[in-house]
């Protein structure tokens, strides 16, 4: 079985899809993924699909919508398999099973990739731990769930998923920043600020890119937007951190300049307090 959910949902057998065209079997599924060998209540599955005000029929319900599962991953075994659906798709005591390898899906793929990568950064391994963090982000196809109708359940993955690309965008353009990578890094960063608006850490790397590019002005800019927008928005300042970094390149300091020094650390955070 290989089960994606960085982006649509897609769950096949065989080259076979079991995924079910309704949407709460799409979101019980969903569910049963993100738990590989793991059981899933079923309190934790009808609230996923119902919320906290359970209709009467709940539990049969549920009950159908697994062996409706069931029957799509009978379909794509096939006959010579040894195993039945049953197998696959377990039922235990209070909740059900999905017994597949986490490696059958692609979410753990990608955080064991970001672990290796965090580590690498961590031992100052730059180039490997930018290989290893794109190719996890490179697993990303969309939002995650993208097309899944996501319950409350659901919702709290997605918004945890959401959060770790994103701070795994941002340590993988640190470890390209510190390879010299600038330039290249330029139209990615003015990308990711648009979408980030009011995301200090990847602004101060769009600052960096462009004042090692040569392109002073253009990092000033990065910054004064910034300001004006979290002054208009929120009535708040940027944070002292930025601000040291904003005056460290009115003062042109050198220390701009470290690409990976002996501290392994972000340009970012030679100026904490």
């Amino acid at each position: 079985m290989n089960i994606k959910l960085l982006g649509s949902l897609d769950a096949e057998v065989h080259g076979i899809s079991i995924v079910p065209t309704a949407g709460k079997p799409r979101q019980i599924l969903a569910l049963l993924a993100l738990h590989p060998g793991r059981v899933v209540p079923v309190p934790t599955l009808m609230e996923e699909a119902w919320g906290t005000e359970l209709p009467q029929s709940s539990l049969t319900t549920l009950q159908t919508y697994i062996l409706q599962l069931r029957r799509m991953l009978s379909a794509a075994m096939g006959p010579e398999v040894a195993a039945t659906a049953k197998d696959v798709l377990a039922t235990r005591h209070g909740g059900y099973l999905l017994q597949i390898p986490t490696e059958a899906v692609d979410v753990f793929v990608y955080e064991r990739l970001i672990a290796e990568g965090q580590t690498a950064f961590e031992d100052g391994k730059d180039a490997t731990a930018a290989g290893l963090l794109r190719q996890a982000l490179e697993l990303w196809q969309g939002p995650a769930l993208v097309d899944v109708k996501v319950g409350p359940v659901l919702e709290i993955e997605v918004m945890r998923l959401a959060q770790s690309r994103l701070v795994a965008q941002e340590r993988r353009i640190d470890a390209e920043l510190r390879l010299g990578r600038h330039v290249e890094m330029i139209a990615e960063l003015t990308d990711l600020i648009a979408r980030h608006p009011q995301h200090e850490g990847l602004h101060s790397q769009a600052m960096v890119a462009l004042y090692r590019s040569g392109r002073q002005a253009a990092a000033l800019d990065v910054y004064r937007r910034m300001r004006r927008r979290l002054i208009e928005e929120l009535g708040v300042e940027p944070s002292p951190q930025l601000q040291r970094m904003h005056q460290a390149m009115l003062a042109v300091d050198p220390r701009l300049d470290v690409v990976a020094g002996p501290r392994r650390t972000t340009t970012f955070d030679l100026y904490a307090a």
